[in-house]
């Protein structure tokens, strides 16, 4: 008798548990994991808007007659496009990407666009992954983000590799949108530790900037 009134309780205390778990998950916010970051200083803040057009520059199919150019433009000289890949020519491994040298603010830029949700491609990707499948670098890692951040590396270190090594004193700027910062992100992890394949670029001259990002890293949290 004693045990049979214990079941019910046992039970109300694990709907309980699973109930609050529930619930703080739908309270979470990815503004939780910076709120104890320091504020960015005025100069490390600088290059985010500048750099937030470039990523939205590469959704135009030409660059010299936008259709959805902000009011100020995209602040860029379209000579300086080093190379532009789209979906056809990435066979959908990775979101259009673009390799922008941007001489006026001695940078090298590599930006990927965000999801399309109309390729099937991109939802390929996001899918390809699963709860514990892929780590790197000491943590897990999301599966189809890390192959296609693998591919951007393997195909175009060559091609940084010689900006680097002619623009000494360029810094290396990888950024993206959305499912492009995921893989951003990655490719950033993947070119700090083979630094080797981009000329033995200094550390402190690589950077990384994500806007919206998907979650794509365990951060220990």
């Amino acid at each position: 008798m004693s045990v049979a009134c214990c079941i019910p309780l046992v039970e109300c205390v694990s709907c309980l548990a699973c109930v609050r778990w529930v619930w703080k998950k739908f309270l979470y916010t990815a503004g939780q994991e910076s709120e104890n970051w320091g504020a960015a200083t005025p100069e490390e803040f600088e290059p985010i808007p500048r750099l937030c057009r470039y990523i939205l520059s590469v959704y135009e199919d030409d660059l010299r007659n936008p259709m959805w150019a902000p009011p100020e433009g995209y602040g860029m000289n379209p000579d300086w496009v080093l190379l532009k890949k789209e979906y056809t020519d990435t066979q959908g491994k990775v979101s259009p990407y673009m390799i922008y040298l941007d001489h006026e603010n001695s940078d090298i830029v590599l930006a990927i666009r965000g999801l399309d949700m109309g390729k099937e491609s991109d939802i390929l990707m996001l899918l390809d992954n699963k709860l514990g499948q892929t780590t790197y670098d000491g943590g897990y890692v999301h599966n189809g983000l890390l192959k296609a951040a693998q591919y951007v590396l393997e195909e175009e270190c060559g091609v940084l590799r010689g900006l680097v090594e002619k623009f000494s004193g360029y810094s290396l700027t990888f950024a993206g949108h959305s499912l492009g910062a995921g893989v951003v992100t990655l490719l950033t992890l993947l070119a700090v530790n083979n630094r080797e394949k981009l000329g033995g670029i200094e550390r402190k001259r690589m950077f990384c900037y994500c806007s919206c990002e998907v979650y794509i890293v365990e951060l220990g949290c």
